[in-house]
Order: structure tokens, then C-alpha cells, then sequence
């Protein structure tokens, strides 16, 4: 899998209520992505998505975040990369992590959803989970039942602080991961988490 991505895709709930919660991380990450850059996203009703493209590290790369709410967010994924034909390795997919304290983020390629609906709805749709994933660590409230409330709120000033920072490491090594430095970017990534 050393092709590179050509679609980067970040998975968050849309509406203004939302904007600001844990499990928005991934939508923060393509916004960062289009910070500075020349580049917009734009609805696409035919995908359920807000749809952009950005040159990174020499190539134009596709971005798209999901209109969906995030337990569907596999229906806008499916169909655009079936239109486009971009295969499920060449996809990098933006989300929040409970397993990782915030500040932390780390590459993965394929593997399971950890519990995570987003994830679990893409890998479906896609029909595998050989896909690259950017986890972005949130932390965990430390019991199960707490989870959904913890998700869908903000972070506390703190440890937004910290998850902001994560996201602009990933953010500083994105040409590596387009072009398919995958270890290279998981050794600078991974030197940092907890």
C-alpha cells in the first residue's frame, strides 16, 4: 500500500450544534487542511458530502466530509469513491479515537473500528477496512455508558488545546502520508503519543 492517498475524507456530525464537539475531530482536520490552502469544499447533493480538492505534495487530492450524520457516514464514502474509482487503499479517513488521550494521533492502516460508528459504517459500505485512518486521540470518559454524552460535547479548553495541537502534527506530515510514506509518518506521529 505505498500508492499514496487520493482521498482524504473527515468523518464529524453536521450542524452548527455539533461543530465544536470531540467527535468532530476529523471535519477539524480537513479544515485545517483547507486552512490557508486555496481550496473550498462545496456540497454535492449526489454524494450526501461537502466535496474540495487541494494540491499536496504535488498531487491534487480529493477532500470530502460527509452531510450525513456520522452513523452513515459510509454512504457519501461508498458512492464517491465509486464514481471517482479510488480504492479503498488510496483513502485516508480522519476520526476521533477513545483509546487515545488527547494530543495523541496516530496511523493506521486497515484493522477494526474500535467501537467507532463512523468506522464501522465505512468499513461497511466499503465492504473492507483495508483503509488508512488517522486516529486523533479524545480520550475516554472511563465508563461505556458515558460515552455517547462525552463524544457529542466539547473539550474542555485544555484538552482542546491538546487535540488542536495533534491535529497540526498530522497536518505537518500530510505530504508524507499522500505520497505513501506511510512508516515514515507513523515514526514522526507515533514519537509523540502517550
Amino acid at each position: 500500500m505505498d500508492q499514496g492517498i487520493s482521498l482524504i475524507v473527515g468523518l464529524g456530525n453536521p450542524g452548527a450544534e455539533y461543530a465544536e464537539t470531540r467527535h468532530n475531530a476529523g471535519f477539524r482536520f480537513l479544515e485545517a487542511l483547507l486552512s490557508g490552502a486555496d481550496a473550498r469544499l462545496k456540497h454535492e447533493p449526489r454524494f450526501s458530502a461537502d466535496v474540495g480538492r487541494r494540491a499536496i505534495a504535488g498531487a491534487e487530492v480529493w477532500l470530502l466530509r460527509p452531510a450525513t450524520f456520522m452513523n452513515h457516514s459510509g454512504d457519501a464514502v461508498a458512492a464517491f469513491a465509486r464514481y471517482y474509482k479510488i480504492p479503498p487503499g488510496r483513502m485516508l479517513v480522519a476520526h476521533d479515537d477513545l483509546d487515545l488521550s488527547p494530543g495523541a494521533v496516530r496511523l493506521k492502516i486497515g484493522g477494526g473500528d474500535g467501537g467507532h460508528n463512523g468506522l464501522a459504517d465505512v468499513t461497511q459500505k466499503l465492504g473492507t477496512p483495508d483503509y488508512v485512518r488517522l486516529r486523533i486521540g479524545i480520550g475516554h470518559p472511563g465508563a461505556a455508558d458515558q460515552v455517547v454524552a462525552y463524544v457529542l460535547r466539547r473539550a474542555p479548553a485544555a484538552e482542546q488545546e491538546l487535540i488542536d495541537a495533534a491535529i497540526a502534527r498530522a497536518e505537518a506530515h500530510i505530504a508524507d502520508i499522500v505520497q505513501g510514506r506511510f512508516q515514515k509518518a507513523m515514526n514522526a506521529l507515533h514519537a509523540h503519543t502517550k
